[in-house]
């Protein structure tokens, strides 16, 4: 009975272990490079999505999210929120910009997924803001789209300035 007690113990985690500071950073989920057939799948309609905002093409953009699925931004004073239906109005090739991601944390499950990465964005080959983007996806019929993007932006500190 003593070492059923020790053991239960030694395994239970202190309050002070469990707490998460708030400085901390989500790290990666899975190493780098994925192996995960499904983690890799998950990337594919946010690079989609990149390229499109890239090229200032609405419809392509508009392939690989759910139109009534929501665009929120936060630049540490307000919060603004579209729908990607409202979002892709603005997407065009003269309001196109350039956006990459690095060291995502993915974690995924059945039918939905999280991407959790920094971000910068580029604008005429120049730094215009960064942050952290988080993409919720859900997979449909075997094919992943973009639910939700959050993101926080800032234009200072960003890598490349």
């Amino acid at each position: 009975m003593r070492l059923l007690l020790l053991a239960a113990a030694l395994l239970a985690p202190s309050a002070a272990a469990a707490q998460v500071k708030s400085g901390d950073r989500l790290p990666p989920a899975n190493p780098l490079p994925y192996q995960d057939l499904d983690t890799v799948a998950v990337l594919a309609p946010i690079n989609a999505l990149f390229a499109a905002l890239e090229a200032g093409d609405a419809a392509a953009m508009l392939r690989v999210v759910y139109p009534d699925g929501r665009v929120t931004a936060s630049d540490g004073s307000t919060v603004r929120q579209h729908s990607f239906t409202q979002f892709a109005e603005r997407v065009r090739p003269e309001s196109a910009f350039q956006e990459r991601i690095w060291d995502p944390a993915i974690d995924v499950d059945d039918n939905i997924a999280m991407v959790w990465a920094p971000f910068v964005v580029r604008v005429g080959g120049k730094v215009a803001n960064c942050g952290i983007d988080h993409f919720d996806l859900v997979r449909e019929n075997g094919a992943w789209k973009v639910m939700n993007i959050t993101f926080s932006s800032r234009t200072t500190g960003c890598p490349g300035q």
